[in-house]
């Protein structure tokens, strides 16, 4: 075991363990314990499907190389089961003892089990099942002639033991004539999978997902409102299902797949293509888990279990409904208000003006956009204006993930049906959103775009735009930067900043990023921008390195690196490298971090924090002091190998001195967050921050409200200087 670093996958359970002391912290609002909840159920579902699956396929390669923390892909496994189990546990323990009790006490009550129905309850549960859900109901019973169905990754389902009822007469007619012996010799032959003289068949139905999990019924008392589980409501009423039988026993179930694409770029024809006949094998990859109630059926469970072909690590015993993401259609119930966080409407950018012409700002400067405390409007209308404008020649864009209802794609072909040129790569490989961006790609191409299906080998993750407008003195180039999705509807979640200018050097730099990414041409230098794979990793090596030779020369030193995940090994040993020569090191990462902080001897000068709040931290910043000439980047990467080798990555300066000086007061303010920051310790644990003798703070509270001021009146931001470790 290597101490110098923490595995990744475990991790990435610790940040998910921040996620849920979310929802176990009291002092949040009930429906927001229950989103948060929600996510670190969506999460776990995510890690399995990807990073357990590939894990699970080194395994079966045989391959035994050791990762940085010194762990075969063997041992991760069996430490990730064993956190997981731990894990899942608390989830329950959270849910059952503690969200259900508080959400009866606030009169929104959930039925825990269809049998606690009243009697007007069961009614309307009958009425409803009859009515809404029997008639797309499909059972599937297996025998000789009818095979174990193909369950669908992550659907929910509801598996039965079933008894012939001619057999039930059969056996007490048996009994009466005394040949009940003979006749339990008989059963235990014909069905291995019984542990008692019954022969019994299997049968499952799937829950349908086109119908609401979450059904509105009577409530018994005035003034609750009620709610019960689609499960519950079939479970009540399985026995329709299968009138010949009698129902033993009846459980639901889910089954995690390996949905990990593997593509071979290289021998693909048409990428687009392949993709989309590797999406197809997704629902029905590799059992990696299975998740069923805890007191299900034993004869049950082994029945699931060799069918599937799980181990018993895989196997989730679960202490109440499966499937926790339901816990955010709750949150979205009407009513309710009082339980929820007051809802934030994302303020307008006080240098922008909606009525006038965004090109016609940019020209009087940097505009510098922090989401989602402003508006991601101005994107939108960046786009939108440059579609009608008939001095636009062309506009250039990278797509990596976009909304369902993308008006940015609306503007991408409106703008090729206009005339202009227009080019966009979509980035095929985005995990998840293939289907969605398949479909994207191919409405461009009819609306006369020429999109590029990203690069073989790489995924573009970068985020830029590029507007080409012919003016009066000549073309000019107008570009945004960004450090997040053009997607207007997780821009109102994330944490993410962009950047306009019509500054010359960014203009050339994204012209040359667009030739490199359509053709085959690679500028010999860049004037602003670094770009993965090929010399980001080297951009950020030198920076790194600066400050630590000024550190060595007696200069002051210091490094603010903002970001999502810090795994990488090289960077690891230079910032350990860096802090061990003096210079002072502030990481705010909000999810998977491998370096160890505070650790005597090798990083005492490195401080590890992690932000968890209502929305999801996403921006990546990076400060360094340089001796007092303060540089600033954004970049869309994080310090991980794929995001410095495998994909195309952007980063790009802050060098308008305002501007700059607003992404050094953002960094100041999440460092010193006293309220939802969470900091690694010398042994590798995340604690809540001492609170004493520091004011309460909550960053993203605090920007919330700063936006909504200087929506009204710009603030202006004062020079200054990072000291180091000032804030802790």
């Amino acid at each position: 075991m290597n101490e110098k670093y923490t595995n990744r996958e475990l991790s990435w359970l610790d940040f998910n363990y921040r996620i849920l002391s979310e929802a176990r912290d009291k002092n949040n609002p009930l429906l927001e314990r229950c989103k948060f909840l929600s996510i670190t159920s969506s999460n776990l579902d995510e890690f399995f499907m990807i990073r357990v699956a590939s894990l699970k396929d080194m395994v079966n390669a045989e391959y035994e190389k050791e990762d940085m923390s010194g762990m075969t892909p063997a041992k991760q496994l069996s430490a990730i089961s064993k956190k997981t189990h731990s894990f899942v546990s608390m989830q329950y323990s959270t849910y059952n003892r503690s969200i259900i009790t508080a959400l009866k006490k606030e009169k929104l009550v959930i039925v825990q089990s269809h049998e606690a129905l009243s009697d007007e309850q069961k009614e309307y549960a009958d009425r409803y099942f009859e009515e809404n859900i029997y008639p797309i109901l499909t059972p599937m019973a297996v025998d000789s002639s009818r095979p174990f169905p193909l369950i669908r990754n992550k659907s929910l389902n509801i598996a039965a033991l079933l008894e012939k009822k001619e057999d039930i007469k059969d056996k007490a007619d048996a009994k009466r004539k005394g040949k009940a012996k003979e006749e339990k010799s008989k059963n235990k032959e014909k069905n291995k999978n019984n542990t008692d003289d019954r022969e019994l068949e299997f049968a499952t139905v799937q829950v349908p997902s086109g119908i609401p999990r979450i059904i509105r019924i009577p409530s018994q008392n005035e003034g609750e409102t009620t709610v019960i589980l689609l499960e519950e409501i079939i479970e009540r009423h399985i026995g329709k299902l299968f009138l010949n039988y009698k129902v033993v026993c009846a459980h639901p179930y889910r089954v995690m797949r390996n949905a990990d694409l593997t593509i071979d770029e290289d021998d693909a024809e048409d990428l687009l293509k392949e993709i989309e006949k590797q999406l197809k094998k997704r629902q029905w990859g590799e059992a990696i888990r299975l998740e069923i109630e805890d007191s299900a059926d034993k004869r049950l469970v082994n029945i699931l279990k060799e069918e599937l072909k799980v181990d018993n690590e895989d196997i989730f015993m679960i202490n109440g409904p499966l499937d926790l993401t339901f816990l955010m259609k709750l949150y979205g119930i009407d009513g309710f208000n009082e339980l929820r966080a007051e809802k934030y409407t994302p303020q307008q950018n006080p240098r922008i003006n909606s009525e006038e012409s965004i090109f016609d700002q940019i020209k009087e400067g940097d505009i510098l956009l922090n989401h989602p405390y402003e508006t991601f409007d101005p994107v939108v209308d960046f786009v939108r204006q440059a579609s009608k404008d008939d001095s636009v020649l062309a506009i250039k864009q990278t797509l990596y993930r976009v909304s369902g209802n993308s008006p940015i794609i609306a503007s991408l072909a409106e703008a090729a049906e206009n005339g202009k040129q227009v080019s966009v790569l979509v980035e095929l490989k985005a995990r998840f959103d293939e289907e969605n961006n398949i479909n994207w790609a191919k409405k461009l191409e009819k609306a006369g775009c020429h999109v590029i299906y990203g690069l073989r080998g790489l995924k573009t993750h970068s985020k830029i735009t590029l507007v080409v407008r012919e003016e009066e003195d000549g073309i000019r180039r107008y570009v945004h930067l960004g450090t997040g999705n053009y997607n207007d509807a997780t821009a109102r979640l994330y944490t993410d900043m962009g950047l306009f200018t019509c500054r010359q050097p960014y203009g050339e730099d994204a012209t040359a990023v667009f030739n490199m990414l359509s053709g085959y041409s690679e500028p010999e230098v860049w004037n602003k921008l670094a770009l993965a794979p090929l010399w980001l990793r080297d951009k950020f090596e030198y920076l790194i390195k600066r400050e630590t030779e000024n550190a060595k020369e007696g200069k002051k030193a210091f490094i603010v690196a903002k970001m999502n995940s810090l795994c990488d090994r090289e960077t690891i040993d230079l910032l350990y490298e860096a802090g061990q020569a003096g210079v002072k090191i502030d990481l705010i990462i909000r999810g998977i971090c491998c370096l160890r902080a505070q650790v005597e001897g090798l990083s005492e000068n490195i401080s590890v924090r992690s932000i968890v709040g209502n929305f999801l931290e996403h921006s990546r910043v990076f400060y360094f002091h340089n001796d007092g000439k303060e540089e600033v980047y954004m970049s869309s990467a994080d310090w991980m190998p794929r995001n410095l080798d495998k994909r195309v990555e952007i980063l790009f300066p802050v060098e308008d001195d305002k501007l700059k000086q607003q992404v050094i007061h953002i960094l100041d303010v999440q460092l010193k967050d006293t309220l939802k920051a969470h900091v690694m310790n010398s042994q590798g644990v995340y604690e809540k921050v001492d609170k004493r003798g520091k004011e309460p703070l909550e960053a993203q509270k605090y920007f919330c409200d700063e936006a909504i001021k200087n929506a009204r009146k710009p603030l202006i931001t004062e020079k200054r200087v990072f000291e180091p470790h000032e804030h802790i």
